[in-house]
Protein backbone atom coordinates (compact mmCIF):
# COMPACT_ATOMS: atom_id res chain seq x y z
CA UNK A 1 0.00 0.00 0.00
CA UNK A 2 1.32 3.23 -1.13
CA UNK A 3 2.03 5.85 1.96
CA UNK A 4 0.17 9.23 1.58
CA UNK A 5 2.24 11.98 1.50
CA UNK A 6 1.64 13.77 4.70
CA UNK A 7 3.76 17.26 5.62
CA UNK A 8 7.01 17.58 6.59
CA UNK A 9 8.28 18.54 9.88
CA UNK A 10 7.05 15.88 11.80
CA UNK A 11 9.47 13.97 14.17
CA UNK A 12 9.80 10.47 13.74
CA UNK A 13 10.69 8.61 16.76
CA UNK A 14 10.84 8.86 20.59
CA UNK A 15 14.52 10.53 21.45
CA UNK A 16 15.60 10.82 25.08
CA UNK A 17 12.05 11.11 25.88
CA UNK A 18 12.92 11.10 30.02
CA UNK A 19 14.21 14.59 31.69
CA UNK A 20 17.75 13.86 32.62
CA UNK A 21 17.31 15.77 35.59
CA UNK A 22 14.89 12.54 36.45
CA UNK A 23 17.07 9.72 35.56
CA UNK A 24 20.66 11.43 36.86
CA UNK A 25 20.06 13.78 39.30
CA UNK A 26 21.32 16.74 37.19
CA UNK A 27 19.50 19.42 38.29
CA UNK A 28 16.47 20.84 36.40
CA UNK A 29 16.97 20.09 32.87
CA UNK A 30 14.23 20.38 30.63
CA UNK A 31 14.30 17.56 28.13
CA UNK A 32 11.67 16.91 25.45
CA UNK A 33 11.71 14.16 22.57
CA UNK A 34 12.80 14.21 18.90
CA UNK A 35 13.41 12.74 14.60
CA UNK A 36 12.54 12.45 14.37
CA UNK A 37 12.18 11.72 13.34
CA UNK A 38 8.04 11.30 14.38
CA UNK A 39 6.01 9.81 13.01
CA UNK A 40 6.86 11.42 12.10
CA UNK A 41 10.01 12.29 12.26
CA UNK A 42 11.94 13.41 12.36
CA UNK A 43 10.88 16.16 9.69
CA UNK A 44 12.41 16.77 10.02
CA UNK A 45 14.68 19.94 7.35
CA UNK A 46 18.20 19.73 7.90
CA UNK A 47 21.65 22.30 7.66
CA UNK A 48 24.49 20.49 6.85
CA UNK A 49 26.50 23.00 6.58
CA UNK A 50 25.97 24.72 9.87
CA UNK A 51 28.72 23.05 11.56
CA UNK A 52 32.12 21.32 10.84
CA UNK A 53 32.00 17.69 10.40
CA UNK A 54 34.71 17.25 13.02
CA UNK A 55 35.09 13.89 15.16
CA UNK A 56 33.60 14.85 18.85
CA UNK A 57 37.08 13.84 20.49
CA UNK A 58 39.06 16.63 18.40
CA UNK A 59 36.59 19.00 19.69
CA UNK A 60 36.82 17.61 23.07
CA UNK A 61 40.15 18.18 22.94
CA UNK A 62 40.25 21.44 21.43
CA UNK A 63 43.13 24.09 23.07
CA UNK A 64 41.07 25.71 25.85
CA UNK A 65 42.16 28.53 27.84
CA UNK A 66 42.00 27.33 31.46
CA UNK A 67 42.65 31.07 32.41
CA UNK A 68 39.72 32.43 31.69
CA UNK A 69 37.50 29.87 32.88
CA UNK A 70 37.67 26.92 35.23
CA UNK A 71 34.56 25.82 36.03
CA UNK A 72 33.47 23.54 38.96
CA UNK A 73 30.84 20.41 38.13
CA UNK A 74 28.08 22.85 39.20
CA UNK A 75 29.16 24.81 36.28
CA UNK A 76 28.99 21.70 33.93
CA UNK A 77 25.52 21.02 35.46
CA UNK A 78 24.36 24.66 34.34
CA UNK A 79 26.29 25.15 31.08
CA UNK A 80 24.19 21.39 30.45
CA UNK A 81 20.69 23.15 31.08
CA UNK A 82 21.77 25.96 29.06
CA UNK A 83 22.27 23.88 26.11
CA UNK A 84 18.88 22.21 26.59
CA UNK A 85 17.48 25.46 26.72
CA UNK A 86 19.44 26.70 23.43
CA UNK A 87 18.16 23.18 21.83
CA UNK A 88 14.72 23.90 22.78
CA UNK A 89 15.00 27.49 21.15
CA UNK A 90 16.55 25.94 18.05
CA UNK A 91 19.90 27.24 18.45
CA UNK A 92 21.95 23.94 17.56
CA UNK A 93 25.37 24.84 17.08
CA UNK A 94 25.21 26.90 20.52
CA UNK A 95 24.31 23.58 22.13
CA UNK A 96 26.83 21.84 20.79
CA UNK A 97 29.12 24.85 21.90
CA UNK A 98 27.62 24.78 25.34
CA UNK A 99 27.45 21.06 25.42
CA UNK A 100 31.14 20.14 24.45
CA UNK A 101 32.49 22.37 27.69
CA UNK A 102 29.94 20.74 29.88
CA UNK A 103 31.63 17.15 28.15
CA UNK A 104 34.94 18.29 29.05
CA UNK A 105 34.49 19.39 32.63
CA UNK A 106 32.64 15.63 33.39
CA UNK A 107 35.55 13.66 31.70
CA UNK A 108 37.62 15.53 33.94
CA UNK A 109 35.70 14.97 37.24
CA UNK A 110 35.15 11.49 36.15
CA UNK A 111 31.38 11.54 35.96
CA UNK A 112 30.31 8.89 33.42
CA UNK A 113 26.14 9.26 33.88
CA UNK A 114 26.49 13.15 33.25
CA UNK A 115 28.94 12.43 30.24
CA UNK A 116 26.08 9.80 28.93
CA UNK A 117 23.46 12.73 29.30
CA UNK A 118 25.33 15.33 27.44
CA UNK A 119 26.52 12.73 24.43
CA UNK A 120 22.35 12.35 24.60
CA UNK A 121 21.85 16.19 24.01
CA UNK A 122 25.27 16.34 21.57
CA UNK A 123 23.53 14.23 19.85
CA UNK A 124 19.85 15.69 19.44
CA UNK A 125 21.76 18.91 17.86
CA UNK A 126 24.57 17.04 15.55
CA UNK A 127 21.01 14.83 14.25
CA UNK A 128 19.10 19.06 13.87
CA UNK A 129 22.22 20.00 11.62
CA UNK A 130 22.64 17.27 9.88
CA UNK A 131 25.70 15.93 10.87
CA UNK A 132 24.39 12.42 11.00
CA UNK A 133 28.03 10.77 11.59
CA UNK A 134 28.95 13.32 14.61
CA UNK A 135 25.23 12.24 15.77
CA UNK A 136 26.11 8.49 15.38
CA UNK A 137 29.16 8.69 17.23
CA UNK A 138 28.11 10.49 20.11
CA UNK A 139 24.92 7.88 20.83
CA UNK A 140 27.73 5.32 20.15
CA UNK A 141 29.63 6.76 22.90
CA UNK A 142 26.51 7.24 25.47
CA UNK A 143 25.96 3.57 24.78
CA UNK A 144 29.28 2.23 25.62
CA UNK A 145 28.97 4.03 28.61
CA UNK A 146 26.06 2.64 29.46
CA UNK A 147 27.32 -0.60 29.15
CA UNK A 148 30.40 -0.08 30.91
CA UNK A 149 28.02 1.25 34.02
CA UNK A 150 25.65 -1.51 33.83
CA UNK A 151 23.07 1.30 33.00
CA UNK A 152 20.96 -0.83 31.61
CA UNK A 153 17.98 2.11 31.49
CA UNK A 154 20.41 4.05 29.75
CA UNK A 155 21.41 0.96 27.55
CA UNK A 156 17.71 1.21 26.33
CA UNK A 157 17.58 4.82 25.78
CA UNK A 158 20.48 4.73 23.65
CA UNK A 159 19.25 2.14 21.86
CA UNK A 160 16.49 3.75 21.00
CA UNK A 161 17.77 7.34 19.98
CA UNK A 162 20.34 5.06 17.59
CA UNK A 163 17.34 3.23 16.05
CA UNK A 164 15.72 7.14 15.70
CA UNK A 165 18.79 7.99 13.37
CA UNK A 166 19.27 5.01 11.47
CA UNK A 167 15.51 5.66 10.38
CA UNK A 168 16.47 9.17 9.34
CA UNK A 169 19.55 7.90 7.03
CA UNK A 170 16.62 5.52 6.02
CA UNK A 171 18.70 2.46 7.39
CA UNK A 172 15.69 0.29 8.01
CA UNK A 173 17.99 -2.98 8.83
CA UNK A 174 19.85 -1.33 11.30
CA UNK A 175 16.90 0.36 13.03
CA UNK A 176 15.10 -3.11 13.44
CA UNK A 177 17.83 -5.00 14.48
CA UNK A 178 18.95 -2.34 16.70
CA UNK A 179 15.06 -1.41 18.65
CA UNK A 180 14.59 -5.03 18.60
CA UNK A 181 17.81 -5.42 21.14
CA UNK A 182 16.62 -2.24 22.99
CA UNK A 183 13.03 -4.60 23.55
CA UNK A 184 15.10 -7.04 24.55
CA UNK A 185 17.08 -5.50 27.07
CA UNK A 186 13.58 -3.93 28.56
CA UNK A 187 11.97 -7.07 28.47
CA UNK A 188 14.93 -9.05 30.27
CA UNK A 189 15.02 -5.79 33.21
CA UNK A 190 11.23 -5.38 33.34
CA UNK A 191 11.69 -1.61 32.39
CA UNK A 192 8.32 -0.79 31.88
CA UNK A 193 8.97 2.62 30.43
CA UNK A 194 11.62 0.82 28.06
CA UNK A 195 9.19 -1.51 26.78
CA UNK A 196 6.60 1.06 26.40
CA UNK A 197 9.64 3.19 23.88
CA UNK A 198 10.89 0.10 22.24
CA UNK A 199 7.56 -0.89 21.15
CA UNK A 200 6.69 2.50 19.94
CA UNK A 201 9.81 2.36 18.06
CA UNK A 202 9.14 -0.76 16.38
CA UNK A 203 5.93 0.21 15.53
CA UNK A 204 7.89 3.32 13.66
CA UNK A 205 9.91 0.89 12.36
CA UNK A 206 7.37 -1.57 10.88
CA UNK A 207 5.07 1.54 9.56
CA UNK A 208 8.35 2.61 7.96
CA UNK A 209 8.62 -0.90 6.12
CA UNK A 210 5.31 -0.55 4.71
CA UNK A 211 3.16 -2.93 7.33
CA UNK A 212 0.63 0.46 8.69
CA UNK A 213 -2.02 -3.01 10.11
CA UNK A 214 1.15 -4.48 12.48
CA UNK A 215 2.45 -1.26 13.21
CA UNK A 216 -0.80 -0.28 14.68
CA UNK A 217 -1.00 -3.33 16.79
CA UNK A 218 2.95 -2.28 17.83
CA UNK A 219 1.52 1.24 19.05
CA UNK A 220 -1.71 -0.01 20.84
CA UNK A 221 0.60 -2.40 23.03
CA UNK A 222 3.30 0.62 23.62
CA UNK A 223 0.35 2.76 24.70
CA UNK A 224 -0.33 -0.33 27.46
CA UNK A 225 3.08 0.11 28.90
CA UNK A 226 3.44 3.51 28.69
CA UNK A 227 -0.29 4.71 30.45
CA UNK A 228 1.31 2.21 33.09
CA UNK A 229 4.04 4.32 33.86
CA UNK A 230 1.90 7.48 33.58
CA UNK A 231 4.21 8.85 30.79
CA UNK A 232 2.15 11.56 29.47
CA UNK A 233 4.91 12.87 26.85
CA UNK A 234 5.25 9.24 25.77
CA UNK A 235 1.83 8.71 25.48
CA UNK A 236 0.80 11.76 23.01
CA UNK A 237 4.21 10.93 21.13
CA UNK A 238 3.13 7.11 20.58
CA UNK A 239 -0.74 8.50 19.93
CA UNK A 240 0.97 10.84 17.01
CA UNK A 241 2.59 7.86 15.83
CA UNK A 242 -0.59 5.84 15.33
CA UNK A 243 -2.25 8.64 14.05
CA UNK A 244 0.47 8.95 11.21
CA UNK A 245 -0.44 4.59 10.63
CA UNK A 246 -4.22 5.42 10.12
CA UNK A 247 -3.29 8.58 7.80
CA UNK A 248 -1.02 6.53 5.87
CA UNK A 249 -3.82 3.61 5.80
CA UNK A 250 -6.25 5.93 5.02
CA UNK A 251 -8.22 5.76 8.23
CA UNK A 252 -9.78 8.89 8.01
CA UNK A 253 -11.65 8.37 11.02
CA UNK A 254 -9.72 6.71 13.52
CA UNK A 255 -6.42 9.32 12.00
CA UNK A 256 -8.41 12.31 13.72
CA UNK A 257 -9.37 10.27 16.83
CA UNK A 258 -5.19 9.71 17.79
CA UNK A 259 -4.28 12.67 16.99
CA UNK A 260 -6.92 14.73 19.05
CA UNK A 261 -6.50 12.22 22.12
CA UNK A 262 -2.38 13.13 21.66
CA UNK A 263 -3.81 17.19 21.37
CA UNK A 264 -5.76 16.61 24.06
CA UNK A 265 -2.88 15.51 26.76
CA UNK A 266 -0.18 17.39 25.31
CA UNK A 267 -2.59 20.90 25.94
CA UNK A 268 -2.81 19.13 29.41
CA UNK A 269 0.67 18.56 30.12
CA UNK A 270 2.04 21.38 28.89
CA UNK A 271 3.90 19.38 26.15
CA UNK A 272 4.46 22.12 23.16
CA UNK A 273 6.39 19.77 21.00
CA UNK A 274 3.63 16.88 21.26
CA UNK A 275 0.93 19.35 21.00
CA UNK A 276 2.41 21.04 17.66
CA UNK A 277 2.70 17.58 16.21
CA UNK A 278 -0.71 16.90 16.94
CA UNK A 279 -1.82 19.63 15.25
CA UNK A 280 0.02 18.76 12.23
CA UNK A 281 -1.34 15.81 11.61
CA UNK A 282 -4.50 16.99 12.23
CA UNK A 283 -4.19 19.38 9.33
CA UNK A 284 -2.84 16.73 6.89
CA UNK A 285 -5.87 14.77 7.78
CA UNK A 286 -8.52 17.40 7.60
CA UNK A 287 -6.92 18.98 4.32
CA UNK A 288 -6.49 15.05 2.92
CA UNK A 289 -10.41 15.41 3.29
CA UNK A 290 -10.95 19.19 1.65
CA UNK A 291 -11.96 20.21 4.95
CA UNK A 292 -9.65 23.39 4.75
CA UNK A 293 -11.67 25.25 6.79
CA UNK A 294 -10.38 23.74 9.89
CA UNK A 295 -7.09 22.71 8.38
CA UNK A 296 -6.52 26.44 8.63
CA UNK A 297 -8.03 26.77 12.27
CA UNK A 298 -5.34 24.65 13.41
CA UNK A 299 -2.99 26.10 11.57
CA UNK A 300 -3.24 29.46 13.01
CA UNK A 301 -2.95 28.30 16.60
CA UNK A 302 0.28 26.21 15.46
CA UNK A 303 1.55 29.80 14.14
CA UNK A 304 0.48 31.74 17.70
CA UNK A 305 2.17 28.89 19.51
CA UNK A 306 5.69 28.84 17.68
CA UNK A 307 5.32 32.77 17.69
CA UNK A 308 4.99 32.42 21.49
CA UNK A 309 7.84 29.77 21.86
CA UNK A 310 9.98 32.32 19.52
CA UNK A 311 10.79 29.32 18.06
CA UNK A 312 11.35 30.60 14.14
CA UNK A 313 11.97 27.13 13.50
CA UNK A 314 8.48 26.47 14.49
CA UNK A 315 7.10 29.66 12.66
CA UNK A 316 9.17 28.86 8.86
CA UNK A 317 6.81 24.97 9.37
CA UNK A 318 3.56 26.69 10.23
CA UNK A 319 4.16 29.34 7.08
CA UNK A 320 5.39 26.46 4.48
CA UNK A 321 2.25 24.42 5.76
CA UNK A 322 0.59 27.63 4.62
CA UNK A 323 1.59 27.74 1.69
CA UNK A 324 1.41 24.25 0.76
CA UNK A 325 -2.42 24.31 1.63
CA UNK A 326 -3.08 27.20 -0.82
CA UNK A 327 -1.16 26.33 -3.43
CA UNK A 328 -3.75 23.04 -3.22
CA UNK A 329 -6.37 25.49 -3.27
CA UNK A 330 -5.22 27.03 -6.01
CA UNK A 331 -4.03 29.92 -4.96
CA UNK A 332 -0.73 30.63 -6.12
CA UNK A 333 -0.22 34.45 -5.19
CA UNK A 334 -1.22 33.98 -1.18
CA UNK A 335 1.04 30.21 -1.22
CA UNK A 336 4.06 32.38 -3.26
CA UNK A 337 3.86 34.92 -0.14
CA UNK A 338 4.16 32.31 2.02
CA UNK A 339 6.99 31.04 0.69
CA UNK A 340 8.71 33.83 0.57
CA UNK A 341 8.00 34.46 4.33
CA UNK A 342 9.10 31.03 5.17
CA UNK A 343 12.74 31.47 2.78
CA UNK A 344 13.26 34.67 5.13
CA UNK A 345 12.99 32.97 7.96
CA UNK A 346 15.43 30.15 6.62
CA UNK A 347 17.90 32.70 5.70
CA UNK A 348 17.73 34.17 9.17
CA UNK A 349 18.19 30.86 10.71
CA UNK A 350 21.54 30.39 8.37
CA UNK A 351 19.76 27.23 7.23
CA UNK A 352 20.97 27.12 3.29
CA UNK A 353 19.67 23.28 2.46
CA UNK A 354 15.59 24.63 3.95
CA UNK A 355 16.35 27.70 1.95
CA UNK A 356 17.12 26.18 -1.52
CA UNK A 357 14.62 23.57 -0.92
CA UNK A 358 11.53 26.39 -0.61
CA UNK A 359 12.97 28.58 -3.28
CA UNK A 360 12.78 25.33 -5.21
CA UNK A 361 9.45 25.42 -4.43
CA UNK A 362 9.02 29.37 -5.12
CA UNK A 363 10.28 28.64 -8.33
CA UNK A 364 7.90 26.10 -9.68
CA UNK A 365 4.98 28.10 -8.38
CA UNK A 366 6.20 31.19 -10.18
CA UNK A 367 6.30 29.02 -13.33
CA UNK A 368 2.33 28.50 -12.94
Amino acid sequence: MKQKRIFPGLPIADFNPVSASRRYGLGTVSTRRWLIFSGAVLTFCLNCGAAEAVDITQQLHRPVNRSQWRESRDDADSLLRVGEQQYSSGSAQKTIDSGLRALEIYHDVGDFKAQGVTYDLLARAYIQLGLLKEAEDALRRRLAIARDTQDFQGQIFALNNLTTLFLQKGELTAALKTVTEALTVARSVKNIAGEGLSLSNLGLVTARLGNYHQAIKLYEQALYFRRQTGDAVGEANTLNNLGDAYLAANNYQDTIGAYGVALRIAKIGSDRLNYLRAIDGLVSAHSSVGRYERAFDLLEQRLAIAKELKNLGEELKAFETYAQLYEQLGNFPTARNFYERAILLARTLEDSKQELRLIDRLTKILKR
